[in-house]
């Protein structure tokens, strides 16, 4: 087992991540280290971006709701090896959800 393997909680057996998820990784580094050390505003941007997104009128709401997706789908890739098929499941359907109401603000 490599260093790399022990330091990131990879069993032997697993390979570590494929390029794309590594460089996503190394990319979301910094972003999540300013996230961790201000854990309440991603709580304030989740909620500012879906309270703005269901009450912004046409296009403007499914913009942010749109942005709020971006940002719960990165999130959801970044913790996707992590998680059980329920939560998976879960992410994804609260994703669909977000989806629908964007199409539906803007065709409104």
């Amino acid at each position: 087992m490599s260093e790399r393997d022990g330091a990131s909680g990879r069993g032997s057996g697993q390979a570590g991540p494929s390029g794309t998820r590594a460089a996503v990784e190394r990319w979301s580094a910094g972003p999540l280290a300013l996230l961790h050390r201000r854990r309440s505003a991603l709580l304030v941007a989740v909620l500012v971006l879906l309270v703005a997104g269901m009450l912004a009128p046409g296009p403007a709401g499914a913009g942010c709701l749109v942005v709020l997706l971006a940002l719960l789908g990165w999130l959801s890739y970044l913790s996707w090896p992590a998680l059980a098929v329920r939560d998976r499941l879960l992410r994804l359907g609260g994703m669909a959800l977000l989806v629908a109401v964007a199409v539906e603000r803007a065709l409104t």
